[in-house]
């Protein structure tokens, strides 16, 4: 007997939420944020449904964010080496977790969760299971809940990050300005890994909103300077008068922003506001780095709006 199957999304399963005028879509592969608007306009830079994701969009970044030197690192003595995804800067780039498949455990009109198992595979000998739940509110936009523990029996190196690209509504990214809630600036080398921290100062101190026309970012920044709800904002100004908007709550403190000046074929599509809670090579400096025992959880909190 033949059977004729149909061809299955890249992103898999799709879990559509809605509160009032904010709609968002959850992808089943790698828990991502397909696409986020209000009223139509887009938050996000969202991808199709029958495309494997472009850029990292809206991804959750477990168990690390940003990129491991050379894809290795050492625990208790024993160092283990993952796949290089970063083959230009010889770095293995955003974890793991944006690659599987995540179970769904509970869908309701205005929110979703999502869990994935993370296997112990070849570099990374550890359990960890990851649970994230997406919620809309017709007033305050979307939040996101991750909880992570760690269920298998050796002590984890752990970060948790997320990749959304704030859209500018059509305009180009020249054309609209950027704030970071952010006193200090992560300074890099040539494969962009950290060498330093600084306080901020002429193009990376964003404090203050200034215009993104020929402003060249992949930056991480710390210190984070938060509102009176203790929240650190990063906001994009657009043309149309819009600002999508992302925030993190005390939870973290390390954000990447990221213009996309040198990702081929999507210069300056949209710009990245990536709340973390470590930033690159926390495997190996030590800096902000989790470390999960059995039995042990990590939650972080993040959302973003239309303002």
């Amino acid at each position: 007997m033949n059977t004729t199957l149909s061809p299955a999304s890249p992103s898999g399963t799709q879990y559509r939420i809605v509160a009032g005028g904010h709609a968002a879509t959850v992808t089943e592969v790698g828990a991502m944020v397909r696409e986020y608007a209000v009223d139509g306009r887009d938050v996000f830079v969202p991808f199709g449904a029958n495309e494997v994701v472009p850029v990292h969009n809206a991804a959750v970044l477990v168990p690390w964010p940003n990129r491991l030197r050379d894809g290795r690192y050492a625990v208790d003595g024993r160092t283990y080496q993952l796949p290089i995804t970063e083959v230009d800067r010889t770095t293995a780039l955003h974890g793991l977790a944006a690659w599987y498949r995540w179970d769904l455990v509970e869908a309701a009109a205005d929110s979703v969760t999502l869990e994935l198992a993370l296997p112990a595979q070849k570099g990374w000998p550890f359990q960890l299971t990851t649970r994230i739940t997406y919620s809309l509110d017709a007033a305050t936009g979307l939040e996101v809940r991750v909880r992570t523990t760690n269920v298998g029996s050796g002590t984890a190196p752990y970060g948790v990050g997320f990749h959304p690209w704030l859209s500018a509504g059509g305009a180009d990214l020249d054309a609209c300005t950027v704030r970071l809630d952010a006193a200090e600036h992560v300074t890099v080398d040539a494969r962009l890994l950290p060498t330093g921290v600084v306080p901020v100062s002429g193009d990376v101190d964003l404090r203050e909103t200034r215009s993104l026309a020929g402003l060249d970012l992949d930056d991480a920044w710390v210190a984070p300077l938060r509102d009176p709800d203790g929240l650190s904002w990063c906001l994009l100004g657009c043309p149309d008068g819009r600002t999508p908007a992302v925030w993190m709550d005390g939870s973290m403190d390390c954000w990447q922003v990221c213009s996309a000046d040198h990702i081929d074929g999507h210069e300056r599509f949209g710009l990245a506001a990536e709340p973390m809670s470590c930033y690159a090579d926390a495997f190996n400096t030590g800096d902000r780095l989790v470390r999960l025992a059995p039995g042990d959880s990590h939650e972080v909190r993040w959302g973003a709006t239309l303002l």
